[in-house]
C-alpha cells in the first residue's frame, strides 16, 4: 500500500509547439485541459492502453519563448504530461510534443524541501565514520508525514500492539478519528501521533457503533510488542 505514490502531483512542463501560434491562443487552449480529462496512455507507458478520466487541478503557463511553452501542472497520479502536449498540440492544429519533466511534488513532499542523495551520503559518512548525528537529524524527517492527506483514526494503548499482529481494528479500541468512507485508506496512530499501520476501513465513520470492526490493517509500520500486549495468551 502506498501512500505518496498514489497523491496529488505537480510537474513543470516544458512544450514544444510544431508551429508559430498566438500566446492568447495557447492560453485559451491550456483551460480546457483544467478539470475532468480523459486520456489514453501513450504507446509507451507501463500501463493497459484504455481511455481513463484523470483529474487536472491546475494548469498555470509560466513562461513562453518562441515555439516553446513552459508551465506547471496539477493533477491527480497516473496522469501523463506527455499526453497533454500532444493533446494541445492537436487543438492549436499542428501538433505538440514535451521537451523536458520535472516533478516538482508528490503529495505533502516538495522539491525545495527534499534532499540530495550527496547529502545523504554525506550525513551516513559522518555518523558512520566520525559518530556525528547532526546532519543526519537535520536530513531525517518521521514517517507520519506521508500521513497528511489521508482520514486518521487515533486509538487507545491497550489496542496498539494487537494491530502490530495484524488484528482488524474493533470499534471499541477508537479514541477519536477524522471522517472517512468505507474503503478509504485509513492511518491508524497512537495517541501520540505515532504511525502503527495503514488500513482499508470497512464501514463508513458515520455509521459506526459501539461493536465490529472497523478498519483492517494492510501495512503494518510499528514493530510488535512496543506497546504492552492487552490480552492473554
Amino acid at each position: 500500500m502506498s501512500v505518496v505514490t498514489k497523491s496529488g502531483k505537480e510537474y513543470v512542463c516544458l512544450m514544444e509547439v510544431h508551429c508559430d501560434f498566438r500566446e492568447d491562443r495557447v492560453r485559451e487552449v491550456s483551460k480546457e485541459f483544467v478539470g475532468t480529462i480523459y486520456q489514453k496512455p501513450p504507446v509507451r507507458s507501463s500501463v493497459k492502453r484504455r481511455v481513463r478520466k484523470r483529474q487536472v487541478y491546475s494548469l498555470d503557463i509560466l513562461e513562453i519563448e518562441g515555439r516553446k511553452v513552459l508551465m506547471r501542472i496539477s493533477s491527480e497520479p497516473g496522469t501523463y504530461m506527455r499526453k497533454i502536449c500532444h493533446d494541445m498540440g492537436i487543438l492549436l492544429g499542428c501538433g505538440a510534443h514535451m521537451r523536458e519533466l520535472r516533478r516538482t511534488r508528490s503529495g505533502v513532499f516538495r522539491e525545495d524541501t527534499l534532499v540530495t542523495l550527496q547529502q545523504v551520503s554525506e550525513a551516513l559518512y559522518l555518523y558512520r565514520n566520525c559518530g556525528e548525528e547532526d546532519e543526519l537529524r537535520k536530513i531525517l524527517i518521521p514517517m507520519e508525514m506521508a500521513f497528511c492527506g489521508i482520514p486518521k483514526i487515533i486509538v487507545d494503548d491497550e489496542t496498539v500492539n494487537s494491530l502490530a499482529y495484524g488484528s482488524p481494528l474493533m470499534a471499541p479500541g477508537i479514541v477519536a478519528f477524522q471522517s472517512f468512507r468505507k474503503d478509504d485508506v485509513v492511518a491508524l496512530i497512537t495517541w501520540k501521533g505515532e504511525g502503527i499501520a495503514l488500513g482499508r476501513a470497512l464501514i463508513d465513520s458515520r455509521n459506526m457503533g459501539k461493536k465490529g470492526e472497523v478498519a483492517k490493517p494492510e501495512r503494518v509500520l510499528m514493530e510488535k510488542d512496543v506497546y504492552p500486549k492487552a490480552w492473554k495468551k
